[in-house]
């Protein structure tokens, strides 16, 4: 089969094209034929930066295929099933850019009827980080569906990019208020495709109280992408017992908190993190995210405010490479027809 690897850490032209024997899965695994592979910020950042823990690694966490073969033990899929894939390479060296992936049962999860391969191999790493930044508010919920998140208002710094599309889509099918903020008109356009109910524009001197005309009691969830940036934006439109949820660093690896406005108004700094957080929030965010494939509420494409950029296997260095610069929207990769 075919495979991207790499043996070293370093720039994207560490990756090259392979071919290598396909495994058999073990007990309690699936093998999956890739179709397609998603490329997330944290598959370069582990392929530059990360600790090589295997003579050889296959990147990308996210993808989305077809049942190949299972291992013993494994009732929960059978051969044929369509499948969305998460963390394939987390403590694994084998990773969804290559043709077939082994990877543990419960990292695969069955497709609802109806739902493009592309739809959901964008899911993973951003629909599941947006996950769980909705559910660590002090008084829930823990899981979301139609109606969890009716009354609250969500608040999502960076409405444009693939998590924070993944959060406007999850939040407005919970039932909250959305309101994004972007840099440009054309994010903006894009944040309203995604469904969110108020886009404001930065930079504004003027955020703060654009946001309060808009939820003048308060933002109950924050779903932040840029803590350094916004940390104090975030407190001073954040209701009582209100919750950030923080899932990246642009803009700073540090940052600082207003301290008497916050514990004033109770706020939860919730830090959150896939590779950590748990089997029970996976579990949960999984079977979340495929409720909500199952209603449609996760559509992607430049009509759904997530445009996508697609290159073959062969290119997946510049797919990497793509998603470092910042490209807007989702990168995947077509591994096989």
């Amino acid at each position: 089969m075919k495979a991207i690897v790499y043996s070293s850490t370093g720039p994207s032209s560490v990756l090259g094209l392979v071919d290598r024997e396909v495994a058999s899965p073990g007990p309690g695994e699936v093998r999956v034929r890739v179709v397609v592979s998603g490329v997330n910020p944290t598959d370069w950042k582990a392929r530059t930066d990360g600790d090589l823990a295997f003579p050889e690694v296959v990147p990308n966490q996210d993808g989305a295929g077809v049942v190949d073969a299972v291992g013993d033990g494994v009732t929960e899929l059978s051969v044929g099933d369509r499948v969305w894939l998460y963390l394939a390479a987390h403590r694994r060296p084998t990773g969804t850019a290559q043709e077939f992936t082994v990877l543990p049962v419960d990292r695969a999860v069955r497709l609802p009827d109806g739902i493009d391969l592309d739809v959901a191999a964008s899911m993973g790493v951003p629909a599941m980080t947006a996950h769980r930044a909705l559910t660590v508010h002090e008084h829930g919920p823990a899981r979301l569906a139609p109606g969890a998140l009716e009354g609250r208002v969500v608040l999502v710094q960076g409405g444009a990019g693939a998590v924070g599309h993944a959060a406007i889509q999850l939040g407005v099918w919970a039932g909250a208020t959305v309101i994004t903020t972007v840099s440009s008109d054309a994010k903006a356009e894009l944040a309203r495709a995604a469904g969110a109910h108020h886009v404001v524009q930065y930079p504004d001197d003027a955020l703060a109280d654009r946001i309060r005309e808009i939820a003048p009691e308060g933002v109950d969830h924050v779903v932040e992408v840029a803590p350094a940036q916004n940390a104090a934006l975030d407190v001073e439109v954040l209701a009582n017992h209100g919750s950030i949820g923080y899932y990246a660093n642009n803009n700073g690896d540090d940052f600082s908190v207003p301290i008497v406005p916050s514990f004033i108004k109770n706020a939860r700094w919730q830090g959150l993190l896939l590779y950590t957080v748990g089997d029970e929030a996976l579990h949960a965010a999984a079977q979340d995210v495929t409720d909500a494939l199952r209603d449609g509420a996760l559509p992607v494409g430049e009509a759904a405010g997530l445009p996508i950029t697609w290159f073959p296997l062969e290119e997946t260095a510049a797919a990497h490479d793509a998603v470092e610069s910042g490209v807007t929207g989702k990168v995947l990769i077509r591994v096989s027809d």
